[in-house]
């Protein structure tokens, strides 16, 4: 069994997970410790005791940890994006990527713990100089979501333990594999002290809860359902802690009557269904201007039949299947709903038999919908795309914008004037021209407005913003 990491040792947990296979239910990936209330207290009283050593380190020794935690994730990428596949279910392709990410990840936050800097202000009152600091804030408390089980945990990782923070990672209880993996490497690659860094799988309603309810953790990093997140936010407000939120989406992609249609049509397939559409930013309302609107969807119907729903770590294979049982249903159940509400299911949307038991459903396309629907208003984080036709660019910009989230946007227009309005008048945090709502670079900032993030932006150098907490000082020279 794969044990928690806390206070420097391994240890067992109260209970067992036993991690399946989504591709294969006969497969069990391995089996982890769970921990409960108790355990999660005492990783944060480590995590406490342990950060002022770890910050009082220098700069370079901290970059060096980094650098030789990101060379093994990199070294190993093809050994871990075929565990990260066989655990949650993209494809090994994507798995393979999501490593290497990772792995970059950590390389670019062993330079930035370097190029943390301050400020030194001009004078106002005579002989009294005035600097700004960057401190870590202490003991940072990680949580991250199944969909992405190994770049989401280093991106928050890398940036907290580059800026002197000590950190306690409670990974979600369906991904235990990967999450695992990587605290392996960064234990011991890292040569971390005891309590720097603690690895706590469990339930969130217990570890998660510690976690947002310790006066020791001053920061919290989550990233998953809109609903968890309010909740986990409000806790951390009512103590004075620092939060960060990542939560739901519901990403339009613009079709205008001048777009490329190959290029609109790759671009919508990329962002909407790979990854099996498991991502916050995936682009699940494409909303298309009425001359292109049925040329466009005969093209993705066209796109979509020549796709292979399979085994994600067979080669061949280019959408794997849904996570869980409960995400499946999920799933169905929300096209079920739209084809109630009035919609047509044009392509895919159903439950398919492989070789192996797994949980396969083709890529969903459904026409014919209105922005009201709940279709188009509520997160459905599976392999499910709507469309909605416009009238023109600023009917199609008033659709994009009339939702609660705001975390990508895209659009697909040959003209720089649609496209430079489009970025400046798009209500999301990240915007897309010609290119997938789903990519983003990890030395960019990544977040969204109103109701999908809360907070400062994670990855690149933004994410010191979070990491850090800046103290002014005042000297008499």
């Amino acid at each position: 069994m794969n044990k928690n990491y806390i206070a420097g040792e391994w240890l067992d947990g109260v209970s067992i997970n036993r991690n399946i296979n989504p591709s294969n239910l006969d497969d069990v990936v391995g089996e982890y410790a769970r921990a409960d209330t108790s355990q999660a207290e005492l990783a944060v009283d480590a995590a406490f005791d342990a950060q002022p050593g770890w910050a009082c380190l220098s700069a370079e020794r901290r970059g060096d940890a980094l650098d030789r935690i990101g060379s093994e994730i990199l070294a190993r990428k093809e050994e871990l994006g075929f565990l990260l596949s066989r655990e949650e279910g993209k494809t090994l392709a994507e798995g393979i990527g999501e490593v290497t990410r990772a792995g970059r990840v950590f390389k670019f936050f062993a330079g930035e713990a370097l190029r943390l800097s301050g400020e030194r202000l001009a004078n106002i009152r005579p002989g009294v100089e005035a600097e700004v600091r960057r401190e870590p804030e202490g003991v940072v408390g990680i949580i991250t979501p199944w969909n992405f089980p190994i770049a989401i945990p280093a991106w928050k990782i890398a940036p907290a333990l580059a800026y002197g923070n000590s950190v306690v990672f409670k990974p979600a209880d369906l991904v235990p594999g990967s999450a695992w993996a990587l605290a392996e490497i960064i234990v011991r690659a890292g040569q971390l002290p005891a309590g720097v860094f603690n690895l706590v799988m469990g339930p969130g309603s217990q570890v998660g809860n510690v976690l947002a309810k310790n006066p020791k953790v001053k920061a919290l990093t989550f990233t998953g359902s809109t609903q968890t997140g309010r909740s986990v936010g409000m806790e951390c407000m009512s103590r004075g802690a620092k939060v960060q939120l990542e939560m739901g989406g519901k990403n339009p992609l613009i079709i205008l009557n001048d777009a490329d249609l190959d290029l609109a049509v790759e671009v919508a397939v990329q962002g909407a269904f790979y990854s099996t559409g498991q991502r916050c930013t995936a682009s699940s309302r494409f909303i298309v201007e009425s001359a292109i609107h049925d040329r466009f969807v005969q093209a993705v119907i066209e796109r979509l039949s020549g796709m292979t729903v399979d085994d994600a770590v067979k080669a061949g294979t280019d959408i794997g299947p849904v996570v869980s049982a409960s995400q499946l249903d999920q799933d169905c159940d929300y096209i079920d709903i739209a084809k109630r509400e009035g919609g047509k299911l044009a392509f895919g949307g159903d439950r398919v038999e492989r070789a192996t038991r797994g949980y396969y459903l083709t890529p969903a396309l459904i026409v014919d919908t209105e922005n009201h629907m709940r279709i188009n208003r509520e997160e459905v984080f599976g392999p499910v795309a709507s469309v909605v036709r416009a009238r023109d660019y600023e009917d199609a910009l008033r659709l994009a914008n009339d939702t609660e989230f705001g975390l990508s946007s895209g659009i697909c227009t040959t003209s720089l004037k649609y496209a430079s309005d489009f970025k400046a008048r798009s209500t999301a945090g990240m915007v897309m021209v010609n290119v997938p709502t789903a990519g983003v670079d990890y030395n960019a900032p990544f977040g969204g407005r109103k109701a999908s993030s809360y907070g400062a932006r994670e990855q690149g150098p933004f994410a010191r913003e979070f990491y850090t907490a800046i103290k002014t000082t005042y000297t008499q020279a």
